[in-house]
């Protein structure tokens, strides 16, 4: 429950930046616009987000009859997790990634990459949609695309265009907006205030997800050895829409973003290096030495070969 709150807590605290900023761009008939706009925006993400964020990621519907080994294996695990059967999803991608979406588990759906069949064994793919269906059990899938939604909303009401072509004035005539240095430090700072929150958000559902995907699939370390490989393939292949979407980065079970070390200082995702130790230690597998093995092997390469691509799982 704590978590919760916490969660709520946050998702209150980005609605609060995007009534900011459009109280700074167009004072208080600014902020009253921008406080309507939030509703909306969180009406429309809690009915139709999904269907967006599905259709934005070129996702095409799996059933039982055109992929038996994927759809049976989030059959069986949504059963044991004890989940209504979630839609299932396939998107064209070589970079390896997953995400859940929809706005409660009879709503929910599963999305990979067809890099991540490809790179993965069945057991390391098994503990991959268990993370998914932890967080579509949480009810993570709705607060993380609420979430991608303001925040993606914050990044447009930030634009220049916005900032400095308001022309709205106060009953003296006096201009409303926040003028040069402030529309600047607007620009910079707004964006940034959203990922912020957006990190913290995504940071504190991430690791319950991991625990809970490692009780769904029944082996931690499966999890904890897919990360790895899928860290690895996300910082050496590039994810196109990903990265013309960045509000959604928190969505994906890593992050699908290349952008150097500030990338990883601002990511909204935990340290791999992290995560993989705690699912290790949930399994009883680690020690000294195997954490140093760990920090190695989820180091991002500076250069190399791309991710050789295994057969289908």
């Amino acid at each position: 429950m704590t978590n919760f709150i916490k969660t709520g807590a946050l998702l209150a605290a980005l609605t609060a930046v995007f009534v900011i900023v459009g109280f700074l761009i167009g004072g208080k008939g600014g902020m009253i616009v921008a406080l309507l706009m939030a509703v909306a925006i969180n009406t429309v993400a809690y009915w139709f987000s999904a269907d967006m964020l599905l259709r934005a990621y070129g996702a095409r519907k799996v059933t039982r009859a055109s992929d038996p080994q994927l759809y049976g294996l989030v059959a069986d695990l949504a059963a044991r997790a004890a989940l209504p059967m979630p839609q299932v999803y396939l998107i064209d991608s070589p970079q390896p990634n997953a995400f859940a979406t929809g706005r409660n588990p009879s709503n929910a759906a599963v999305a990979v990459t067809t890099g991540l069949l490809q790179i993965l064994t069945r057991q390391e793919v098994a503990g991959v949609i268990g993370h998914e269906l932890a967080h579509v059990r949480n009810y993570d899938t709705l607060i993380m695309t609420v979430a991608a939604s303001v925040a993606g909303a914050i990044a447009t009401l930030a634009d220049p265009r916005f900032v400095f072509g308001n022309g709205a004035r106060d009953e003296h005539g006096h201009s409303e907006g926040p003028g040069l240095i402030g529309g600047l430090l607007l620009i910079i700072l707004a964006p940034l205030a959203a990922a912020l929150v957006q990190m913290a958000i995504s940071r504190t559902r991430e690791y319950e997800a991991d625990r809970g995907g490692a009780d769904i699939c029944g082996q931690p370390v499966w999890l904890a050895a897919a990360l790895t490989k899928i860290h690895q393939g996300a910082r050496q292949i590039p994810n196109p829409a990903a990265e013309a979407r960045p509000s959604t980065a928190h969505l994906f079970i890593i992050n699908p973003l290349q952008g150097g070390r500030m990338s990883e200082l601002f990511s909204t995702h935990p340290p791999t290096t992290e995560r993989v130790r705690r699912l290790h230690l949930m399994a009883g597998t680690i020690g000294a030495s195997e954490i140093a093995r760990l920090a190695r092997a989820t180091a991002t390469p500076n250069s190399g070969p791309a991710v050789r691509l295994r057969s289908r799982f």
